[in-house]
């Protein structure tokens, strides 16, 4: 068991990272090695797995044997523990410029266990210009020890003098056949192994909840109702005001216990425990309303995850029907969907179809420029009306 064995089907990408690791602990000891440098950028699709490769090298530059996978320093730099390993996950929709002056601060200092001080930032593709001019000075002059792991779709997504700082790793989606074999190593029988790898496109987070929540199979599968109820305007309207609040209900369960726990905290440590006629402590009422800013920004955030997988999912649909009508040749990915695929298939055109995948990626881009869920949807919805 090592660090590395959650990255599914990324053998080059792991031996790349087991040669800087190598390296770094050459430079550790006081010797002259090449193979390491103080910044890197993971890039891939969503699911590829670029979050877990840079946790899992974090681990790796920490741990005396390489990522073993077993130690301490393995266990505490994976789960963000570990006190040279700082984790940054944007809560919102963007990585605010403060938190990207506490990054900055947090990353000069010297190793506590005299090994790497690591910055690990997911969605690092959600910093606005001037965040990532204020992360730019520490690229520029990286403290000795000091090493940034960004995480982001493609290098595009970032400022040129970022990506120009930093080392390109490019993990890629896994097969199939590596993320089932992945799921039935933890317990899962092959069948739902294969149909949630494949439902799942490849995305080994997902696949896994597919696997084994029923309430993700139940959403995935009236996501994919969409097609067969917008044959009327009003079942366009009525289509899309259910799927934003399908995205609105799953994003309350994903962030609703964490923020009671959030809340509660707080309070613990304004020492309000309810009581009538106690004064809170000076700068209460402002902790409150950050808190609750920072609830919302993420719940909104999260609503739009969810709303961004369900259109991933109708495009796989609509692809799996155009793939039909051309006689492509290829493998469905809706296999357990396969009689209303061949019946859209045979009772429109591959024009059509072409125009419907259409209308769901420029869904997809507007909700990324921050237009409204519902209006984006409502509008796509009656694309795929109009045919």
């Amino acid at each position: 068991m090592t660090v590395f064995d959650g990255l599914i089907g990324q053998d080059r990408v792991v031996d790349v990272l087991r040669t800087a690791v190598d390296a770094a602990a050459a430079s550790v000891r006081g010797e002259s090695s090449s193979g390491m440098t103080h910044a890197w950028l993971f890039t891939g699709p969503p699911g590829s797995g670029r979050s877990v490769a840079a946790r899992a090298f974090a681990a790796a530059l920490q741990c005396p044997r390489g990522g073993c996978g077993e130690c301490h320093e393995c266990h505490t730099a994976m789960s963000g523990s570990h006190p040279d390993v700082t984790i940054v996950v944007p809560a919102g929709l963007h990585l605010l410029i403060a938190e990207a002056r506490e990054i900055v601060a947090s990353s000069a200092r010297a190793p506590v266990l005299g090994r790497w001080q690591v910055t690990v930032i997911e969605d690092a593709d959600r910093m606005e210009e001037r965040t990532g001019n204020t992360l730019l000075k520490a690229l520029e002059e990286p403290p000795p020890r000091g090493v940034f792991l960004l995480c982001a779709p493609s290098p595009e997504d970032l400022l040129p003098t970022i990506r120009s700082r930093c080392r390109l790793v490019t993990l890629r989606i896994p097969p199939y056949d590596a993320v089932a074999d992945h799921l039935a190593g933890e317990g899962i029988d092959r069948a739902t192994a294969e149909f949630a790898a494949r439902a799942a496109q490849g995305h080994v987070g997902r696949a896994r909840r597919l696997a084994r929540d029923d309430e993700a199979r139940r959403r995935r599968r009236d996501v994919l109702k969409v097609p067969t109820q917008v044959a009327t305007v009003g079942g366009c309207f009525s289509a899309a005001a259910d799927l934003v609040e399908a995205a609105r209900e799953e994003a309350t369960v994903l962030t609703g216990e964490l923020d009671v726990t959030e809340a509660s905290a707080l309070r613990d440590a304004l020492g309000d425990t309810g009581g009538r006629g106690k004064a809170r402590p000076r700068g209460a009422a402002a902790a409150v309303a950050d808190l609750e800013r920072r609830q919302k920004s993420r719940a909104t955030r999260t609503q739009r995850d969810a709303l961004d997988r369900a259109l991933i999912d109708l495009a796989a649909f609509y692809r799996d029907v155009l793939a039909l009508q051309v006689g492509a040749g290829v493998e469905l990915v809706n296999v357990d969907l396969e009689r209303p695929v061949r019946s859209l298939a045979e009772s429109s055109s591959p024009e059509s179809t072409l125009r419907r995948i259409e209308a769901v990626l420029a869904c997809r881009e507007a909700i990324d420029t921050n237009v409204a869920p519902l209006l984006a949807v409502e509008a796509m919805a009656l694309a795929l009306n109009a045919g």
